[in-house]
């Protein structure tokens, strides 16, 4: 979802602030504020049916989901970010009052031409700095294939799944996600290879 870029640096309380008036969502990357576009129907079907999937499992306990309108916090030495994943599972909430998460158990995102390589690339290694992270799951949208990144110590395993049958392990939040209902209702394209968007093919002309 993540589309032009504004070439101005600001600070963090100032983003924090701006994105409270605002009808478009930018993401924070150390002083570059990155507006974002919007999702097809599609992308947004599949994070729904992943939220109330994950929802239903959780319901009771105390992890719960957030969808993108929550923001995610990285802070570090170097590096202070804000990101709107398409999914989160946070077991530590931070407070009420407070517009974005800090310690996600669980980051997931769905690509799209927009997104594809930040989410592979730069949101990878970003959101395995988290120390409370365990999985990064990364979904297509147009065929039922995942990308999991799962934390073993110090280091992420990469594990891939695909096809309608196939159901992904998350020991850590005692559930498991079935590739049947994260792509119920979808109607998938001939190959993998993402239609592309027009805001895209704008921005990047």
């Amino acid at each position: 979802m993540s589309g032009a870029e504004k070439l101005e640096l600001v600070g963090v309380d100032e983003y924090l602030t701006s994105q409270e008036s605002v009808s478009t969502k930018s993401e924070y990357i150390d002083g570059w504020v990155r507006a974002m576009t919007g999702a097809t129907n599609r992308h947004n079907r599949v994070t729904e049916n992943c939220f109330l999937a994950i929802a239903a499992s959780l319901r009771g306990k105390p992890c719960q989901p957030h969808i993108f309108d929550t923001k995610l916090r990285i802070i570090r030495e170097h590096t202070k970010r804000f990101y709107y994943p398409d999914l989160q599972v946070v077991c530590e909430p931070n407070l009420p009052s407070e517009t974005f998460q800090d310690r996600p158990v669980l980051v997931l995102e769905v690509l799209s031409p927009t997104t594809r390589l930040y989410d592979l690339d730069e949101k990878l290694t970003a959101y395995t700095q988290i120390p409370s992270l365990q999985y990064y799951l990364i979904l297509e949208q147009h065929q039922p294939i995942a990308i999991l990144y799962r934390r073993c110590g110090s280091w992420f395993e990469r594990l891939e799944f695909q096809g309608m049958d196939r159901s992904i392990d998350l020991p850590r939040l005692g559930l498991s996600l079935a590739l049947s209902a994260v792509y119920e209702g979808i109607e998938f394209t001939p190959t993998c290879v993402q239609e592309p968007e027009p805001q895209y093919q704008e921005d990047n002309s």
